[in-house]
C-alpha cells in the first residue's frame, strides 16, 4: 500500500512525500497560520492525494504583506525541486520520467494560499508587465515588474500547470490586521501588494485560468460561498462570476473555510481548532474526493 511511502523528507524550503509511482506532482500551499506547519494541520488531506498517487510537495506558509515575493518564491522553489526530484526518485530506484514534463505538476491552494497560486497563473500570461501598468499605480507597477524580472529573469508563471482553488481568499491588508490600522498601513504604502481590488483587475484582464477548478463550502464566512450575492464581500462569488467564460470546474461543499484542516484519529477526522467543527467522521468528509476528481478532470484538458 501507498501509505507504507508516505513520509515527508525536508528540502530546501518545503517539505517532499516521494510517491514510487506518481500520475502527478502536488505543490500545495495552504492559508495563514495553519499553512506554517501543512504537514501538521494538513495531514490527512495531504496523506490522502499522496496515496491517490501523486508526490506531494508541501511549501510552508510565510507571512508578509508582499505577496509578489512570495509568489515569485514559490516558483523558485519548484524551479529548484524539479532536478532534486528527479535524482530522489533514481536513487529511491523509481521511474524519474514524469518529473521533467512541467505538465505533470499541479497546484492546490488553500486559503490564502489560493492567491499566491493565482499570481503564479497572472505572471504566466505574457502580458503580465502591460496589465500590471494597467492595474497597480504607476510607481508600484515599475517596481514590481522589476522585482519579479529580476527574481524570475527566465520564463515566469505556472502556463500549463493546472490548480486548484479551496475556499479563495484574496486577501487585503485588514483581512490581518484590524481595520482602523490598516487603512494607516495602506496609506503609508506598507500593506498588501498586491490589494484585493489590483488582484482582480488583473485577473479580469487576464485570459489564463482555463486550468483553474475551485472548490468552496456552503457556511465559508471568509472566502464565501456561491449562495453570496455581493461579489465585493465574497470572493467564491467573485471568481465565479469574473471567470464563467472559462468555466471553471466548481464544487461547493458542506463545510466551512477550514474543511481541509485536520488529522485523522480512527474513523475521526480533528481539525485542531475548536472555534470550527473541531472533529467530526471521516465518513462525512467530501474535500478530498473532489479535489481527486479534479485533478483527473484537469489532467485531460
Amino acid at each position: 500500500m501507498a501509505s507504507q511511502f508516505f513520509r515527508f523528507q525536508p528540502l530546501s524550503f518545503s517539505w517532499i512525500a516521494l510517491h514510487p509511482n506518481p500520475k502527478g506532482i502536488i505543490f500545495f500551499i495552504g492559508g495563514a497560520f495553519f499553512g506554517t506547519l501543512p504537514t501538521l494541520f494538513y495531514r490527512y488531506f495531504l496523506q490522502s492525494i499522496f496515496e491517490s498517487g501523486y508526490t506531494v510537495v508541501a511549501l510552508p506558509f510565510r507571512f508578509t504583506f508582499q505577496h509578489w515575493l512570495v509568489a515569485t518564491g514559490l516558483l523558485q522553489e519548484q524551479r529548484q525541486l524539479r532536478p532534486v526530484l528527479i535524482k530522489m526518485a533514481q536513487r529511491a530506484g523509481y521511474s524519474a520520467e514524469i518529473y521533467r514534463d512541467a505538465k505533470n505538476y499541479f497546484w492546490i491552494g488553500h486559503s490564502l494560499g489560493c492567491k499566491y497560486v493565482a499570481l503564479l497563473e497572472l505572471l504566466s500570461d505574457h502580458q503580465w508587465q502591460e496589465n500590471s501598468r494597467v492595474c497597480l499605480q504607476p510607481k508600484q507597477a515599475a517596481e514590481t515588474i522589476t522585482q519579479v524580472t529580476a527574481a524570475l529573469p527566465s520564463r515566469t508563471g505556472i502556463l500549463n500547470q493546472a490548480s486548484i482553488l479551496i475556499a479563495p481568499d484574496i486577501s487585503d491588508t485588514d483581512s490581518a490586521i484590524p481595520k482602523p490600522l490598516a487603512r494607516i498601513v495602506d496609506a503609508l504604502g506598507l500593506g498588501v501588494n498586491p490589494s484585493r481590488q489590483q488582484t482582480q483587475c488583473l485577473i479580469e484582464n487576464s485570459r489564463l485560468f482555463n486550468l483553474t477548478a475551485l472548490i468552496s463550502f456552503d457556511r465559508d464566512t471568509i472566502a464565501g460561498s456561491v449562495q453570496d450575492q455581493d461579489e465585493t464581500k465574497s470572493d467564491v462569488r467573485w471568481l465565479l462570476n469574473h471567470l464563467s467564460d472559462r468555466n471553471p470546474p466548481h464544487s461547493e461543499l458542506s463545510g466551512k473555510h477550514l474543511e481541509p484542516v485536520g488529522i485523522r484519529f480512527g474513523k475521526w477526522i480533528v481539525d485542531l481548532n475548536p472555534l470550527d467543527k473541531f472533529i467530526a467522521p471521516l465518513s462525512r468528509r467530501r474535500v478530498e474526493a473532489t479535489v481527486l476528481l479534479f485533478l483527473e478532470k484537469l489532467a485531460q484538458q
